[in-house]
């Protein structure tokens, strides 16, 4: 801990002074709160944005038909539905509904507009999700009805698209950029960091990218900034803990972190291979070392509690002679040599340092690749790993089981960017049978469970309501208040 006070101290020496509030004409205003973030939104289209970032604030800035309690099932927010039958589906907006931030009111056309807009824009990852509608007719102002060419019993669940305003749309605004919606924060401007305004006061809260996470909690002692949630070393934040000028809030999440492996490699797709690297692992020590308080070793992508979780799962316990054994049945000489894709984030590079560590003993020699976001999640995207770690967040539904691993959702048609494929799985996924589902996917690990990462926002003594959620989402920036010292 004193090697730590001495390193921030010279980072702290080495910060500038501190900026000017910067005043936003016709806003009337509190002092703004300032959020700073490990990566800044890439974009804020609600057809094309797939990074965490962008999803959480998308949430704010717009508004979906529905939304999920908190036993991950599927509610109403702008409107309700109803069942007609197993492909025809009668969706009833709510009234009142908020305006857009443009001051136009949202009618069933927006709604029939944003779903079209994403079925047929070319480069749309959530293409695929909804290429199932067959047609959307719209009855009057505040109903229409969604035809689908084949049964989805979990259609409902994927009405979370924010809405965007019809004319918009057909004038190809530019969303990404300049985003227009009826969510709790509407867009101000997006230069040096993104700044949103609350409607309901006028509040301005801003969004500012700051990579170092040392430089993040430095710029929360010195009160640059006022809140930061998530993607902290766990020292960081129990050093923040002893700080008595900040707040900080834990809490257990739901977010899936995993190794993901490229099952077309002649090595990978070996099961004892996979059941080596599964034991190379572990993962307590990790999550004692690397993680924050409320972290727990995972099994499934949903959580235990979830209505389709599976609490049987027994974690895959670390074994370094088991599997050199697994090697070597398998046919291997030891070591194996395997390559690890990550981000040059610096808590996910020291996961995978630990992991690398970890491994040697087990016969797996670990080379690490620390590549740009936007270059590692392509090759993600397009199969160009052996292996890879990432984190699914704000998974709700038990469908995705069969996008992930189902053997025809490959990418573009899916997310099985391992390419997995095996008949028995696909089976029990198609009678839902999630228990046995899931229990397969455990058995022949194409994916390497590691934890529910624990959720925690630290924040200035003067912020209040403010909590973290387990899907990691900053729902409470609606409410979120900033107190004069």
């Amino acid at each position: 801990m004193k090697l730590l006070n001495f390193l921030l101290l010279i980072c702290l020496l080495q910060l500038g002074a501190c900026g000017r509030e910067h005043q936003y004409e016709g806003v009337h205003q509190s002092a703004p709160i300032h959020f700073a973030l490990s990566q800044a939104p890439l974009s804020l289209d609600p057809r094309v944005a797939t990074d965490a970032a962008s999803e959480r604030v998308m949430r704010l800035i717009y508004q979906p038909l529905v939304d999920f309690d908190e036993n991950f099932k599927p509610t109403p927010k702008l409107a309700d539905w109803k069942t007609v039958n197993t492909t025809e589906y009668l969706v009833s907006l709510r009234s009142p509904r908020p305006l857009f931030h443009n001051q136009q009111p949202l009618n069933a056309e927006d709604v029939k507009a944003t779903y079209d807009a994403i079925v047929q824009l070319a480069n749309s990852p959530l293409s695929a999700e909804y290429a199932n509608i067959q047609k959307i007719t719209v009855h009057d102002t505040d109903h229409l009805t969604f035809y689908l060419k084949q049964p989805d019993p979990y259609f409902a669940a994927k009405l979370i698209i924010g809405i965007m305003p019809k004319h918009l749309l057909a004038q190809q605004h530019d969303f990404a950029h300049h985003p227009i919606g009826n969510g709790p924060l509407a867009f101000v401007e997006k230069e040096a960091k993104l700044v949103l305004r609350r409607v309901s006061d006028g509040q301005i809260i801003t969004f500012s990218e700051v990579k170092d996470p040392t430089v993040r909690v430095l710029k929360l002692l010195r009160g640059e900034t006022d809140l930061l949630q998530g993607e902290l070393p766990a020292e960081l934040v129990k050093y923040l803990q002893t700080k008595p000028e900040v707040t900080v809030k834990t809490s257990p999440g739901v977010n899936y972190s995993y190794l993901g492996l490229n099952m077309q490699d002649p090595v990978l797709s070996n099961l004892k291979v996979r059941q080596a690297i599964a034991h190379a692992i572990d993962r307590q020590t990790l999550i004692h070392k690397v993680m924050v308080d409320h972290t727990r070793i995972a099994g499934a992508i949903l959580p235990p509690e979830h209505y389709a979780g599976n609490a049987d799962l027994n974690a895959y316990d670390y074994n370094p002679a088991l599997a050199k054994r697994l090697l070597t049945e398998a046919g291997f000489n030891v070591p194996i040599k395997l390559i690890y894709k990550t981000s040059t984030d610096a808590q996910r590079v020291r996961i995978a340092t630990i992991l690398q560590a970890q491994m040697r003993p087990a016969g797996i020699e670990l080379e690490i690749r620390s590549l740009d976001w936007g270059t590692f999640f392509e090759d993600v995207k397009q199969g160009n790993f052996q292996l890879f770690g990432l984190t699914w967040v704000g998974i709700k539904t038990p469908e995705i089981y069969t996008k992930v691993f189902g053997s025809h959702h490959f990418p573009p048609n899916g997310f099985n960017r391992g390419r997995f494929s095996d008949a028995t799985l696909d089976g029990l996924l198609a009678k839902e049978d999630w228990q046995a589902a899931t229990s397969r996917i455990h058995e022949q690990l194409p994916y390497i469970p590691l934890w529910y990462e624990g959720q925690f926002a630290v924040f200035n003594k003067n912020i209040t309501n403010y909590s973290p959620k387990p899907d990691g989402n900053w729902d409470d920036l609606a409410t979120i208040r900033k107190y004069a010292h």
